[in-house]
This record gives C-alpha cells, structure tokens and sequence, in this order.
C-alpha cells in the first residue's frame, strides 16, 4: 500500500511518499481503508520534534480518520467489516495517511451520514479540542458569556457553534479576512483585533475567555481582566502559559485534547441535526502531503485541509 512516513525527525523533506506493507489488525483493533486523513499542525510538531509526544520511527502521520472497516482483529464485537468510520487516533501510533490504517476499535465511532465519508475526517480532533476546552475544561453554561480569541480558525468556528448550542452569548476576535465566517458561525459580535483594543471593546466581563491564538505573554496577562471574578481561562496554545488570576479566583486551564468515544459520537450526531457544520477547504492527495507540509512551516494554510489517499 501506499503511504507517506518519516524515518527521522526533521523539515519537511523528511516526509516520503512510500510503497509500505500493509498492516493487520491484532486483538482490539481493525483494518480501515483511509478515505481520508486530515492534516494538523501537531503532526507537523511529531515530525519536527517540537511536540514530547514519542513516536516509533519509521511514523506514519495524520491520526484524524474516516474510512470504511476492511477486517477485525479477534475480540472487536462493536464493529463489523463495511461500517463507515471516524476517529480520533492514538498519537503515537501510525496514522491515517496511507491507504489503509490499524486502529483500535474503541478510537472510531459512525461516521456522520449527512457530509461526505472523506470529510468526516475534519471532524475529530479540532471538534473535541473546542468540546473539551468550552465544557469540560471552561464548564461553560447557558447564559453565560464567552470570549474566543482567534476565533478565525477551525477550533474557534466548532467553539463558536457549539457555545451557541450550548446558550451562550459569544464575542469573537477575528481580522477583516475571517471575520464573516466567524459571524456565520454564529458570534453575536466580532471584535477586530487588528485594529481595536479587545477589552476596550466589550461592554463587560465574560465567564470565559477561550484562547486559539499565539498571543504575547503580556498581551495575555493584560486579556485576563475581562474575566469575572470566579471565571475561566482556557487556552490551547500549550507553549505558552495560560494565565488566571488567583486573588480574584479566576481559574486557568491548558487544553491537550484528549480522545473520548462517546463525546465523538455526540459531536457526529450534532452534525447529522445540521447543529454542526464541517470545514473542509482543501483536498490533496497523498503524494501532496510533503509539500503541503512544507506550506505549513512557511505559514501558508489556512483552514481544514483533508488528503485523500
């Protein structure tokens, strides 16, 4: 089968585009024919060594899928072969960026039936990361306020839809460039961050302030004061410190996504109400990966990009 993999850790140009065997399920786990894999930036932080998430080399990247199950591994009782699949993959394992992938049965759940099987691959990891960082880790509640800052990407749009879902009153930061994709997401106000003072701009304190974006230190320490006393910074920039403030008890956060079944399930049936919607702005193939990777480190994606194998 075909597949792209890097044998050491490096740029870009490590990544291959290789003739590899395919491999079987053991115990637990199932034989997926990739329809898609999605790209993110931590696989490009594996590859680099930026990320302390230990791979076995050769590594196969790409641990968001969908595809359709080809075989069992003895025990797997929860799936059958030809059942339509996503899943968020554990990460130090090989990936979906070839045409077949293993997985544990328990990493997938249905696949969505209302968008494409390949899109669903956009699906898993930046929808829990917003789940997670907004109720789990915000504890977020109808009525209360919620502040997104870099609310212009992937995680921020699925935070946006689902805080509305969920009763919130949502204020957005976005440069002009996003800024109507965050409205049609649902913010009740975008801020231009770009050209207006974020805290000058609102008309009182949030319950949470969630933030998507590489801030400076400062800058973030000083957004800390648009919190209500009791209330919660969440952020996913795990490179830089997310700040409370303790003396007036509010709460800080770092989101490192967690894989959870159930929660996928619900967010794929969230999609099948029309209460989610999926991102998709690009497809490549996989023989594009390397270079797409190589767009990356020169800052050049922008949105959800899916590879088709």
């Amino acid at each position: 089968m075909k597949a792209v993999r890097f044998e050491q850790i490096g740029g870009p140009e490590v990544l291959q585009h290789v003739e590899v065997e395919q491999p079987a399920p053991g115990a637990g786990e199932v034989l997926v024919r990739v329809a898609a894999s999605a790209y993110n930036a931590a696989d490009a932080g594996m590859r680099g060594g930026f990320l302390p998430i230990p791979v076995a080399l050769p590594h196969v990247p790409g641990y968001d899928v969908s595809g359709t199950i080809e075989a069992l591994g003895d025990g797997v009782e929860s799936l059958s072969v030809g059942d339509e699949v996503v899943g968020f993959l554990p990460m130090e394992r090989d990936g979906g960026a070839a045409e077949f992938v293993v997985a544990p049965a328990d990493a997938l759940v249905t696949a969505p039936t209302s968008i494409p099987l390949a899109d669903a691959a956009a699906l898993p990891s930046v929808a829990l990361t917003a789940w997670q960082a907004l109720v789990d880790d915000g504890g977020l509640q109808a009525g209360q306020r919620l502040l997104v800052v870099g609310a212009g990407g992937v995680v921020g749009k699925y935070a946006i839809q689902l805080a509305k879902r969920l009763g919130a009153h949502v204020i957005a930061t976005a440069s002009p460039r996003s800024a109507d994709a965050v409205r049609a997401a649902g913010a009740d106000q975008v801020v231009d961050h770009t050209e207006t003072d974020v805290i000058g701009a609102l008309d009182g304190q949030v319950d949470v302030l969630l933030n998507l974006a590489p801030l400076d230190p400062a800058q973030f320490e000083a957004d800390v004061a648009a919190v209500r006393d009791g209330g919660v910074v969440v952020s996913t920039t795990a490179f830089i410190a997310t700040p409370g403030d303790e003396s007036r008890g509010v709460r800080a956060a770092t989101v490192f996504v967690r894989p959870n079944h159930d929660r996928l399930e619900q967010l794929g049936a969230l999609v099948d109400a029309g209460d989610l919607t999926v991102e998709v702005t690009r497809r490549i193939s996989l023989a594009e990966l390397p270079a797409l990777h190589a767009e990356a480190a020169a800052g050049r994606i922008a949105g959800k990009v899916i590879v088709l194998p």
